[in-house]
């Protein structure tokens, strides 16, 4: 594996991706001084890649201010278009949201996160309500917890070692052994429950996505508004047509 101290690792394009990251976690427009400092680069390396990236049509400038173009998008896309069953993931959402009446999404882990790649909103407003690309901590919320399930040992143990864990509600569990235990049920009980652990208005019925060989892949859940449902309420109510939809995915 290639380090930061290695000589396979190709330092300037690791600071080109860095530059696109940090310019797409802003909105608007940034000038060269903003990028730098939340790059954490110099400006002379910043002004290099930032040129090279508007030659790429990556970055569009008006000789001030910087932003990122619709080709960027092409990046993101092409590790969707990879996962099999993503192009089918849409009409499975929209079918079991519509037949439930409730909103569901299918995510993937991305080191201590999860990463929202498809979505189904109901009319129902949600005090939280993620699109695509949204990213929530892992350790808090149902797909998250499946997601964690799917690990080696191992990396479940660096991820643990790795995650600042924060109460993000009075409900939210932050200790480790805890945690560890919670995981454990999800791996052999195959779904996860999450009450207004990330938002106290949200609850979370979630179970995984299989690849053909088996491993955890992706999770699909239904998302509820907290105090309408009981765990096993949930569970008897939705967890068969999760699971239905998960199979469905599998065979994409």
């Amino acid at each position: 594996m290639a380090t930061p101290e290695s000589e396979s690792f190709v330092r300037t394009f690791a600071r080109g991706l860095s530059v696109i990251e940090v310019m797409g976690q802003s909105t608007g427009r940034q000038n060269m001084a903003q990028i730098s400092e939340a790059a954490q680069l110099p400006r002379t390396v910043v002004r290099r890649l930032l040129l090279t990236l508007i030659d790429l049509g990556f970055v569009g400038t008006d000789d001030k201010d910087y932003w990122l173009t619709p080709k960027v998008l092409r990046l993101g896309m092409t590790y969707l278009y990879t996962l099999p069953f993503w192009r089918q993931s849409q009409m499975v959402l929209e079918e079991l949201g519509t037949r439930i009446k409730q909103s569901c999404a299918v995510s993937v882990l991305d080191d201590e996160d999860i990463v929202y790649i498809q979505r189904f909103h109901t009319k129902r407003i949600l005090a939280f309500s993620p699109s695509i690309g949204s990213r929530l901590p892992a350790y808090s919320v149902s797909m998250g917890r499946v997601l964690l399930s799917g690990l080696s040992a191992e990396r479940f143990d660096t991820y643990l070692d790795a995650t600042e864990f924060t109460a993000l509600t009075p409900r939210t569990v932050t200790d480790k052994e805890r945690l560890r235990t919670i995981i454990s049920n999800v791996r052999e009980q195959g779904y996860s429950w999450s009450d207004a652990e990330y938002d106290e208005s949200i609850c979370g019925l979630a179970v995984p996505i299989r690849g053909h060989g088996g491993s955890i892949v992706a999770a699909i859940n239904v998302s509820l508004i907290s105090g309408e449902y009981t765990r096993e309420q949930a569970r008897t109510e939705f967890l068969p047509l999760l699971k239905l939809a998960a199979s469905r995915l599998k065979e994409a």
